[in-house]
Protein backbone atom coordinates (compact mmCIF):
# COMPACT_ATOMS: atom_id res chain seq x y z
CA UNK A 1 0.00 0.00 0.00
CA UNK A 2 2.69 2.33 0.85
CA UNK A 3 4.41 2.03 -2.66
CA UNK A 4 1.17 2.88 -4.07
CA UNK A 5 0.12 6.01 -2.04
CA UNK A 6 -0.76 8.62 -4.02
CA UNK A 7 0.38 12.21 -2.66
CA UNK A 8 -0.51 15.28 -3.67
CA UNK A 9 1.73 18.76 -2.74
CA UNK A 10 0.32 21.77 -1.99
CA UNK A 11 2.50 24.83 -1.94
CA UNK A 12 2.44 28.24 -3.65
CA UNK A 13 6.01 28.37 -4.42
CA UNK A 14 6.30 26.39 -7.52
CA UNK A 15 9.42 25.35 -7.10
CA UNK A 16 9.86 23.93 -3.84
CA UNK A 17 6.71 22.02 -5.10
CA UNK A 18 8.34 20.39 -8.08
CA UNK A 19 11.14 19.83 -5.91
CA UNK A 20 8.73 17.76 -3.61
CA UNK A 21 7.20 16.12 -6.56
CA UNK A 22 10.46 15.15 -7.90
CA UNK A 23 11.34 13.59 -4.08
CA UNK A 24 8.10 12.18 -3.87
CA UNK A 25 8.61 10.29 -7.28
CA UNK A 26 12.06 8.95 -6.34
CA UNK A 27 10.49 7.11 -3.62
CA UNK A 28 7.96 5.41 -5.65
CA UNK A 29 5.04 7.34 -4.91
CA UNK A 30 2.84 9.01 -7.83
CA UNK A 31 2.42 12.92 -7.09
CA UNK A 32 0.78 15.36 -8.19
CA UNK A 33 1.05 19.91 -6.97
CA UNK A 34 -1.30 22.38 -6.39
CA UNK A 35 -0.62 26.17 -5.66
CA UNK A 36 -3.13 26.80 -3.18
CA UNK A 37 -6.01 24.85 -0.92
CA UNK A 38 -8.36 25.61 -3.21
CA UNK A 39 -6.66 24.16 -6.40
CA UNK A 40 -5.97 21.30 -4.03
CA UNK A 41 -9.91 20.29 -3.37
CA UNK A 42 -10.26 20.84 -6.78
CA UNK A 43 -7.78 17.94 -7.71
CA UNK A 44 -9.51 16.14 -4.98
CA UNK A 45 -12.94 16.72 -6.11
CA UNK A 46 -11.93 15.77 -9.55
CA UNK A 47 -10.58 12.75 -9.09
CA UNK A 48 -13.55 11.50 -6.65
CA UNK A 49 -15.56 12.17 -9.72
CA UNK A 50 -13.18 10.20 -11.95
CA UNK A 51 -11.90 13.13 -13.48
CA UNK A 52 -8.39 13.12 -15.45
CA UNK A 53 -6.17 14.23 -12.62
CA UNK A 54 -4.91 10.61 -11.85
CA UNK A 55 -5.63 7.36 -12.41
CA UNK A 56 -8.44 6.45 -9.89
CA UNK A 57 -11.67 7.44 -9.13
CA UNK A 58 -11.55 7.67 -5.35
CA UNK A 59 -9.69 10.88 -4.21
CA UNK A 60 -9.61 9.49 -0.71
CA UNK A 61 -7.49 6.28 -2.27
CA UNK A 62 -5.24 7.86 -5.30
CA UNK A 63 -4.27 10.90 -3.40
CA UNK A 64 -4.09 9.23 0.55
CA UNK A 65 -1.37 11.85 1.27
CA UNK A 66 -1.42 15.50 0.94
CA UNK A 67 2.02 17.75 2.10
CA UNK A 68 0.73 21.18 2.57
CA UNK A 69 2.33 24.43 3.09
CA UNK A 70 0.58 26.26 5.95
CA UNK A 71 0.95 29.87 4.66
CA UNK A 72 -0.46 30.25 1.25
CA UNK A 73 -3.03 33.28 -0.70
CA UNK A 74 -6.81 32.33 -0.63
CA UNK A 75 -7.05 29.22 0.89
CA UNK A 76 -4.19 28.34 3.21
CA UNK A 77 -3.04 24.84 4.60
CA UNK A 78 -5.03 25.06 8.49
CA UNK A 79 -8.19 25.95 6.24
CA UNK A 80 -7.23 22.89 3.92
CA UNK A 81 -6.98 20.90 6.31
CA UNK A 82 -10.44 21.78 7.92
CA UNK A 83 -12.14 20.70 4.68
CA UNK A 84 -9.81 17.41 4.65
CA UNK A 85 -11.01 16.71 8.24
CA UNK A 86 -14.85 17.26 6.74
CA UNK A 87 -14.67 15.93 3.40
CA UNK A 88 -12.30 13.74 2.84
CA UNK A 89 -11.73 11.69 6.43
CA UNK A 90 -9.35 9.16 4.41
CA UNK A 91 -6.85 11.21 3.30
CA UNK A 92 -3.49 11.85 5.64
CA UNK A 93 -2.08 15.35 5.67
CA UNK A 94 1.34 16.22 6.60
CA UNK A 95 2.25 20.41 7.34
CA UNK A 96 5.14 22.05 6.36
CA UNK A 97 5.70 25.91 7.22
CA UNK A 98 8.58 27.85 6.38
CA UNK A 99 8.26 29.47 10.12
CA UNK A 100 8.23 27.37 13.30
CA UNK A 101 5.04 28.34 14.87
CA UNK A 102 4.66 26.35 17.29
CA UNK A 103 0.03 27.52 17.75
CA UNK A 104 0.35 26.09 13.50
CA UNK A 105 1.58 23.50 14.78
CA UNK A 106 -0.56 22.53 17.42
CA UNK A 107 -3.94 23.55 15.30
CA UNK A 108 -2.63 21.55 12.33
CA UNK A 109 -1.93 18.15 14.50
CA UNK A 110 -5.64 18.74 16.19
CA UNK A 111 -6.70 19.24 12.47
CA UNK A 112 -5.42 15.44 11.69
CA UNK A 113 -1.99 16.53 10.38
CA UNK A 114 0.65 13.48 11.18
CA UNK A 115 3.69 15.47 11.42
CA UNK A 116 4.90 19.51 11.16
CA UNK A 117 7.81 19.74 9.32
CA UNK A 118 9.53 23.18 8.73
CA UNK A 119 11.78 24.56 5.83
CA UNK A 120 14.13 23.92 4.74
CA UNK A 121 12.89 20.04 4.38
CA UNK A 122 15.27 17.41 5.40
CA UNK A 123 14.71 14.30 3.01
CA UNK A 124 14.83 11.89 5.77
CA UNK A 125 12.45 13.92 8.01
CA UNK A 126 10.04 13.49 5.23
CA UNK A 127 10.61 10.08 3.78
CA UNK A 128 10.20 9.09 7.37
CA UNK A 129 6.87 11.55 7.42
CA UNK A 130 5.65 9.84 4.48
CA UNK A 131 5.85 5.96 5.89
CA UNK A 132 3.80 6.87 8.82
CA UNK A 133 0.90 9.35 6.80
CA UNK A 134 1.12 6.20 4.51
CA UNK A 135 0.46 3.83 7.43
CA UNK A 136 -2.21 5.81 8.77
CA UNK A 137 -3.60 5.76 5.18
CA UNK A 138 -3.88 2.12 4.95
CA UNK A 139 -5.47 2.04 8.53
CA UNK A 140 -8.38 4.36 7.59
CA UNK A 141 -9.21 2.70 4.55
CA UNK A 142 -9.31 -0.60 5.74
CA UNK A 143 -11.51 0.63 8.61
CA UNK A 144 -14.17 2.45 5.95
CA UNK A 145 -13.84 -1.23 4.29
CA UNK A 146 -14.63 -2.32 6.83
CA UNK A 147 -17.51 0.12 8.13
CA UNK A 148 -19.06 -0.08 4.27
CA UNK A 149 -19.44 -4.34 5.05
CA UNK A 150 -21.16 -3.82 8.41
CA UNK A 151 -23.60 -1.51 6.32
CA UNK A 152 -23.50 -4.11 3.92
CA UNK A 153 -24.33 -6.81 6.24
CA UNK A 154 -26.95 -5.13 8.47
CA UNK A 155 -28.00 -2.04 7.17
CA UNK A 156 -32.06 -1.78 5.71
CA UNK A 157 -30.90 -3.65 2.54
CA UNK A 158 -30.27 -6.80 4.25
CA UNK A 159 -34.03 -6.46 5.46
CA UNK A 160 -36.10 -7.96 3.31
CA UNK A 161 -40.06 -7.38 3.34
CA UNK A 162 -42.56 -5.65 1.10
CA UNK A 163 -45.50 -6.39 3.41
CA UNK A 164 -47.13 -2.74 4.70
CA UNK A 165 -46.26 -4.05 8.52
CA UNK A 166 -42.54 -4.47 7.29
CA UNK A 167 -42.79 -0.57 5.36
CA UNK A 168 -43.66 0.70 8.42
CA UNK A 169 -40.85 -0.93 10.40
CA UNK A 170 -38.15 0.41 7.74
CA UNK A 171 -39.88 4.18 7.95
CA UNK A 172 -39.34 3.92 11.74
CA UNK A 173 -35.85 2.66 11.10
CA UNK A 174 -34.88 5.69 9.47
CA UNK A 175 -36.50 8.26 11.43
CA UNK A 176 -34.95 7.29 14.19
CA UNK A 177 -31.80 6.56 13.33
CA UNK A 178 -30.19 9.56 13.20
CA UNK A 179 -31.12 10.71 16.81
CA UNK A 180 -30.21 9.35 20.13
CA UNK A 181 -34.06 8.50 21.36
CA UNK A 182 -34.18 5.45 22.85
CA UNK A 183 -35.90 2.94 20.72
CA UNK A 184 -38.28 -0.26 22.16
CA UNK A 185 -38.58 -3.27 19.82
CA UNK A 186 -41.25 -5.73 20.40
CA UNK A 187 -42.43 -8.84 18.30
CA UNK A 188 -42.07 -12.83 19.11
CA UNK A 189 -38.62 -14.58 18.93
CA UNK A 190 -37.65 -14.22 15.83
CA UNK A 191 -38.91 -11.83 13.71
CA UNK A 192 -35.40 -9.96 14.02
CA UNK A 193 -35.78 -7.75 16.92
CA UNK A 194 -31.60 -7.52 16.96
CA UNK A 195 -31.33 -6.59 13.29
CA UNK A 196 -33.77 -3.95 13.10
CA UNK A 197 -31.46 -3.37 16.48
CA UNK A 198 -28.00 -3.36 13.91
CA UNK A 199 -29.58 -1.24 11.80
CA UNK A 200 -30.39 2.10 13.80
CA UNK A 201 -26.71 1.53 15.19
CA UNK A 202 -25.58 1.07 11.78
CA UNK A 203 -27.45 4.51 10.20
CA UNK A 204 -26.96 6.21 13.78
CA UNK A 205 -24.38 9.05 14.70
CA UNK A 206 -23.07 6.43 16.86
CA UNK A 207 -21.74 3.74 14.63
CA UNK A 208 -18.41 4.67 15.03
CA UNK A 209 -19.03 3.49 18.37
CA UNK A 210 -19.42 -0.17 19.25
CA UNK A 211 -22.89 -2.27 18.85
CA UNK A 212 -23.01 -4.13 22.62
CA UNK A 213 -25.47 -6.89 22.79
CA UNK A 214 -27.29 -8.08 26.44
CA UNK A 215 -29.66 -10.13 26.73
CA UNK A 216 -31.32 -10.72 30.33
CA UNK A 217 -32.77 -13.69 29.60
CA UNK A 218 -29.23 -15.38 28.73
CA UNK A 219 -27.58 -14.50 31.91
CA UNK A 220 -28.05 -15.44 35.38
CA UNK A 221 -30.09 -13.51 37.32
CA UNK A 222 -26.89 -13.41 39.84
CA UNK A 223 -24.40 -12.48 37.39
CA UNK A 224 -26.90 -9.57 35.48
CA UNK A 225 -25.84 -6.61 37.16
CA UNK A 226 -22.59 -7.17 37.34
CA UNK A 227 -22.36 -7.62 33.41
CA UNK A 228 -24.38 -4.86 32.57
CA UNK A 229 -22.51 -2.52 35.56
CA UNK A 230 -18.84 -4.07 35.70
CA UNK A 231 -17.59 -4.85 39.04
CA UNK A 232 -14.49 -3.90 41.08
CA UNK A 233 -11.95 -6.36 42.72
CA UNK A 234 -13.70 -7.95 46.21
CA UNK A 235 -16.87 -6.81 45.12
CA UNK A 236 -17.94 -10.33 45.52
CA UNK A 237 -16.58 -14.00 46.16
CA UNK A 238 -14.65 -14.66 42.78
CA UNK A 239 -14.43 -11.09 41.88
CA UNK A 240 -10.48 -11.26 41.20
CA UNK A 241 -9.99 -8.10 39.25
CA UNK A 242 -12.20 -4.92 38.28
CA UNK A 243 -14.27 -5.85 35.17
CA UNK A 244 -16.02 -3.38 32.92
CA UNK A 245 -19.57 -3.84 32.57
CA UNK A 246 -21.92 -4.29 28.65
CA UNK A 247 -22.70 -0.01 29.76
CA UNK A 248 -18.64 0.93 29.95
CA UNK A 249 -18.06 -0.90 26.69
CA UNK A 250 -21.00 0.50 24.75
CA UNK A 251 -19.34 3.64 25.91
CA UNK A 252 -19.96 6.15 22.76
CA UNK A 253 -22.01 3.71 21.07
CA UNK A 254 -25.50 1.89 21.16
CA UNK A 255 -26.60 -0.58 23.84
CA UNK A 256 -28.95 -3.10 22.95
CA UNK A 257 -30.93 -5.07 25.87
CA UNK A 258 -32.86 -7.84 24.80
CA UNK A 259 -35.36 -9.71 26.58
CA UNK A 260 -35.94 -6.27 28.94
CA UNK A 261 -39.30 -8.41 30.00
CA UNK A 262 -37.08 -10.85 32.02
CA UNK A 263 -35.01 -7.86 34.36
CA UNK A 264 -35.42 -8.73 37.84
CA UNK A 265 -36.81 -5.92 39.76
CA UNK A 266 -33.53 -4.28 41.22
CA UNK A 267 -32.16 -4.20 37.62
CA UNK A 268 -34.98 -2.58 36.65
CA UNK A 269 -34.66 -0.11 39.12
CA UNK A 270 -30.99 0.48 38.37
CA UNK A 271 -31.85 0.59 34.15
CA UNK A 272 -34.30 3.57 35.19
CA UNK A 273 -31.54 5.57 36.94
CA UNK A 274 -29.05 5.05 34.10
CA UNK A 275 -31.97 5.92 31.54
CA UNK A 276 -32.49 8.85 33.41
CA UNK A 277 -28.86 10.36 34.53
CA UNK A 278 -26.76 8.17 31.94
CA UNK A 279 -24.47 7.36 35.35
CA UNK A 280 -24.11 4.23 37.36
CA UNK A 281 -21.90 2.48 39.77
CA UNK A 282 -20.07 -0.52 39.34
CA UNK A 283 -20.88 -2.94 41.58
CA UNK A 284 -18.89 -3.02 44.86
CA UNK A 285 -17.70 0.77 43.98
CA UNK A 286 -19.03 3.72 45.23
CA UNK A 287 -17.58 5.84 42.28
CA UNK A 288 -20.13 6.91 39.67
CA UNK A 289 -19.24 6.20 36.46
CA UNK A 290 -20.84 8.58 33.25
CA UNK A 291 -21.54 7.21 29.73
CA UNK A 292 -22.54 8.42 26.15
CA UNK A 293 -24.71 5.30 25.14
CA UNK A 294 -27.56 4.94 22.51
CA UNK A 295 -30.22 2.60 24.12
CA UNK A 296 -32.04 0.07 21.93
CA UNK A 297 -34.24 -2.69 24.14
CA UNK A 298 -36.26 -5.48 22.83
CA UNK A 299 -38.86 -7.26 24.74
CA UNK A 300 -40.67 -10.65 23.52
CA UNK A 301 -43.75 -10.47 25.61
CA UNK A 302 -46.69 -7.53 26.11
CA UNK A 303 -44.64 -4.91 28.54
CA UNK A 304 -47.90 -2.96 28.59
CA UNK A 305 -49.60 -6.07 30.15
CA UNK A 306 -47.11 -7.27 32.34
CA UNK A 307 -47.22 -3.53 34.07
CA UNK A 308 -50.52 -4.35 34.38
CA UNK A 309 -49.41 -7.86 36.18
CA UNK A 310 -47.19 -5.96 38.50
CA UNK A 311 -43.84 -7.28 37.15
CA UNK A 312 -42.91 -4.68 35.09
CA UNK A 313 -42.19 -1.32 36.30
CA UNK A 314 -44.36 1.67 34.80
CA UNK A 315 -42.13 4.06 35.08
CA UNK A 316 -39.34 2.01 33.57
CA UNK A 317 -42.17 1.34 30.56
CA UNK A 318 -42.94 4.64 29.93
CA UNK A 319 -38.91 5.45 29.66
CA UNK A 320 -37.95 3.17 27.32
CA UNK A 321 -41.43 2.76 25.16
CA UNK A 322 -40.28 6.37 23.41
CA UNK A 323 -40.42 5.20 19.83
CA UNK A 324 -41.98 1.65 19.54
CA UNK A 325 -41.32 -0.62 16.68
CA UNK A 326 -43.25 -3.57 16.29
CA UNK A 327 -41.75 -6.61 14.38
CA UNK A 328 -44.71 -8.58 12.72
CA UNK A 329 -44.41 -12.24 13.01
CA UNK A 330 -43.68 -14.28 9.53
CA UNK A 331 -47.41 -16.14 9.65
CA UNK A 332 -48.75 -12.49 9.69
CA UNK A 333 -46.73 -11.37 6.31
CA UNK A 334 -47.19 -14.85 4.48
CA UNK A 335 -46.62 -12.94 1.21
CA UNK A 336 -43.38 -12.20 2.09
CA UNK A 337 -42.42 -16.23 2.58
CA UNK A 338 -41.18 -16.46 -1.00
CA UNK A 339 -39.26 -13.17 -1.15
CA UNK A 340 -37.29 -13.90 2.23
CA UNK A 341 -37.16 -17.71 0.84
CA UNK A 342 -35.16 -16.52 -2.39
CA UNK A 343 -32.96 -14.21 -0.43
CA UNK A 344 -31.61 -17.04 2.24
CA UNK A 345 -31.13 -19.31 -0.04
CA UNK A 346 -28.72 -16.89 -2.24
CA UNK A 347 -27.14 -16.24 0.68
CA UNK A 348 -26.68 -19.80 2.41
CA UNK A 349 -25.62 -20.83 -1.21
CA UNK A 350 -22.97 -18.55 -1.54
CA UNK A 351 -21.75 -18.87 1.50
CA UNK A 352 -21.30 -22.58 0.94
CA UNK A 353 -20.18 -21.99 -2.56
CA UNK A 354 -23.02 -23.50 -4.94
CA UNK A 355 -25.33 -22.08 -7.42
CA UNK A 356 -29.14 -22.64 -6.45
CA UNK A 357 -31.93 -21.67 -8.83
CA UNK A 358 -34.98 -21.88 -6.59
CA UNK A 359 -37.77 -23.46 -5.95
CA UNK A 360 -40.06 -26.48 -6.65
CA UNK A 361 -43.82 -25.60 -7.02
CA UNK A 362 -43.94 -28.27 -3.99
CA UNK A 363 -40.91 -27.30 -2.26
CA UNK A 364 -42.69 -23.66 -1.95
CA UNK A 365 -46.30 -24.42 -1.59
CA UNK A 366 -45.07 -26.26 2.05
CA UNK A 367 -42.98 -23.15 2.80
CA UNK A 368 -46.29 -21.63 2.14
CA UNK A 369 -48.45 -23.55 4.13
CA UNK A 370 -46.23 -24.28 7.68
CA UNK A 371 -47.13 -21.52 10.40
CA UNK A 372 -43.40 -20.90 11.24
CA UNK A 373 -43.33 -20.54 14.72
CA UNK A 374 -39.89 -19.89 15.15
CA UNK A 375 -40.37 -17.05 12.41
CA UNK A 376 -37.34 -15.88 10.26
CA UNK A 377 -35.16 -17.65 12.68
CA UNK A 378 -36.31 -20.93 11.55
CA UNK A 379 -37.54 -20.14 8.18
CA UNK A 380 -33.46 -19.52 7.61
CA UNK A 381 -32.29 -22.71 9.49
CA UNK A 382 -34.88 -24.44 7.35
CA UNK A 383 -32.96 -22.73 4.21
CA UNK A 384 -29.74 -23.06 5.06
CA UNK A 385 -30.18 -27.24 5.98
CA UNK A 386 -31.99 -27.62 2.51
CA UNK A 387 -28.74 -25.59 0.90
CA UNK A 388 -25.98 -28.35 2.68
CA UNK A 389 -28.27 -31.05 1.77
CA UNK A 390 -29.51 -30.40 -1.80
CA UNK A 391 -27.33 -31.93 -4.78
CA UNK A 392 -29.50 -30.32 -7.06
CA UNK A 393 -29.86 -26.88 -8.08
CA UNK A 394 -33.82 -26.34 -7.46
CA UNK A 395 -34.71 -27.02 -3.64
CA UNK A 396 -37.01 -29.95 -3.29
CA UNK A 397 -39.75 -31.05 -1.07
CA UNK A 398 -36.95 -33.64 0.51
CA UNK A 399 -34.81 -30.79 0.97
CA UNK A 400 -37.15 -29.36 3.49
CA UNK A 401 -37.58 -30.15 7.39
CA UNK A 402 -39.84 -32.81 8.13
CA UNK A 403 -41.72 -30.39 10.12
CA UNK A 404 -42.26 -28.02 7.32
CA UNK A 405 -43.17 -30.47 5.02
CA UNK A 406 -45.81 -32.20 7.17
CA UNK A 407 -43.88 -35.80 7.11
CA UNK A 408 -42.60 -36.17 10.53
CA UNK A 409 -45.36 -37.76 13.41
CA UNK A 410 -45.24 -34.49 15.04
CA UNK A 411 -46.51 -32.33 13.14
CA UNK A 412 -49.19 -34.39 11.79
CA UNK A 413 -52.36 -33.16 12.57
CA UNK A 414 -51.32 -29.72 13.23
CA UNK A 415 -53.96 -26.91 12.42
CA UNK A 416 -52.34 -23.80 10.78
CA UNK A 417 -53.86 -20.15 10.94
CA UNK A 418 -53.02 -17.92 7.75
CA UNK A 419 -54.14 -14.52 8.25
CA UNK A 420 -55.76 -13.41 5.29
CA UNK A 421 -54.64 -16.96 2.86
CA UNK A 422 -57.27 -19.42 1.26
CA UNK A 423 -60.84 -19.50 2.73
CA UNK A 424 -62.39 -16.96 4.79
CA UNK A 425 -63.34 -17.93 8.16
CA UNK A 426 -66.64 -16.00 9.75
CA UNK A 427 -65.85 -12.52 10.85
CA UNK A 428 -61.74 -12.49 10.60
CA UNK A 429 -60.82 -13.44 7.09
CA UNK A 430 -58.67 -16.31 8.52
CA UNK A 431 -58.88 -19.86 7.28
CA UNK A 432 -57.82 -22.99 8.78
CA UNK A 433 -55.70 -25.09 6.59
CA UNK A 434 -55.35 -28.88 8.22
CA UNK A 435 -52.53 -31.00 7.49
CA UNK A 436 -54.07 -34.33 6.77
CA UNK A 437 -52.42 -37.14 8.96
CA UNK A 438 -50.34 -39.39 7.70
CA UNK A 439 -49.40 -41.99 10.47
CA UNK A 440 -53.19 -44.10 9.53
CA UNK A 441 -52.11 -43.94 5.47
CA UNK A 442 -53.31 -42.01 2.90
CA UNK A 443 -56.04 -41.04 0.08
CA UNK A 444 -54.64 -41.45 -3.26
CA UNK A 445 -55.05 -38.26 -4.90
CA UNK A 446 -53.69 -36.51 -8.44
CA UNK A 447 -51.11 -34.14 -7.81
CA UNK A 448 -52.46 -31.53 -9.56
CA UNK A 449 -55.64 -31.77 -7.51
CA UNK A 450 -53.61 -31.53 -3.98
CA UNK A 451 -51.73 -28.65 -5.21
CA UNK A 452 -54.98 -26.34 -6.18
CA UNK A 453 -55.05 -25.25 -2.38
CA UNK A 454 -51.83 -24.72 -1.86
CA UNK A 455 -51.54 -22.32 -5.03
CA UNK A 456 -54.35 -20.28 -4.25
CA UNK A 457 -53.23 -19.69 -0.77
CA UNK A 458 -49.86 -18.24 -2.29
CA UNK A 459 -51.53 -16.39 -4.78
CA UNK A 460 -53.98 -14.77 -2.27
CA UNK A 461 -51.11 -13.90 0.22
CA UNK A 462 -49.36 -12.36 -2.40
CA UNK A 463 -52.14 -9.90 -3.95
CA UNK A 464 -52.98 -8.84 -0.20
CA UNK A 465 -49.60 -8.46 0.56
CA UNK A 466 -49.03 -5.87 -3.12
CA UNK A 467 -52.82 -4.09 -2.11
CA UNK A 468 -54.10 -6.44 -5.21
CA UNK A 469 -51.74 -4.69 -7.32
CA UNK A 470 -51.45 -7.80 -10.61
CA UNK A 471 -48.38 -6.26 -12.12
CA UNK A 472 -46.04 -6.70 -9.09
CA UNK A 473 -47.73 -10.00 -7.96
CA UNK A 474 -47.17 -11.45 -11.31
CA UNK A 475 -43.51 -9.95 -11.22
CA UNK A 476 -42.49 -11.10 -7.62
CA UNK A 477 -44.09 -15.01 -8.25
CA UNK A 478 -42.58 -14.97 -11.78
CA UNK A 479 -45.77 -15.83 -13.96
CA UNK A 480 -46.83 -14.37 -16.76
CA UNK A 481 -49.36 -11.56 -15.78
CA UNK A 482 -52.03 -13.29 -18.11
CA UNK A 483 -51.32 -16.92 -16.35
CA UNK A 484 -52.22 -14.75 -13.01
CA UNK A 485 -55.33 -12.98 -14.44
CA UNK A 486 -56.82 -16.93 -15.19
CA UNK A 487 -55.45 -18.10 -11.59
CA UNK A 488 -57.22 -15.45 -10.15
CA UNK A 489 -60.38 -16.13 -12.30
CA UNK A 490 -60.28 -19.94 -11.79
CA UNK A 491 -59.87 -19.46 -7.58
CA UNK A 492 -62.30 -16.56 -7.02
CA UNK A 493 -60.20 -13.84 -6.31
CA UNK A 494 -61.64 -10.98 -8.74
CA UNK A 495 -62.14 -8.47 -5.55
CA UNK A 496 -60.07 -7.95 -2.02
CA UNK A 497 -61.22 -10.11 0.54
Amino acid sequence: MTSQTGILIVDDDPIVAESLAEFVKGEGHPAATAGDGHEALHILADARRGGGHGEGPDADNHYGIIIADMNMPRCDGLELLRQLRQDYTSVVPIAITGYGQIENAVEAVRLGAVDYLTKPIVDDELRIAIGRAARQHALLDENRALKSQLTERYGLGNLVGTDHAMQKVYDLVEAVAPSKTTVLIGGEPGTGKSMIARAIHTRSPQSSGRFVTFSCGAIPETLLESELFGHVKGAFTGADYDKPGRLAIADGGTLFIDEINSATPALQLKLLRVLQERQFEPVGSTKTVSVDVRFILASNQPLLELVRQGSFREDLYYRINVVHIHMPALRDRPGDIPLLAEHLLNKHAKEVGKTMTGFTDESMAALMRYPWPGNVRELENAIERAVVLCRRPVVQLDDLPETVTGQSHGYSGHVRRANGVGGEAAGNGESLIRVAALENGWTPTPLSEALIEPERQIIHAALKANQWNRQLTARQLDINRTTLYKKIKQFGLDQPG
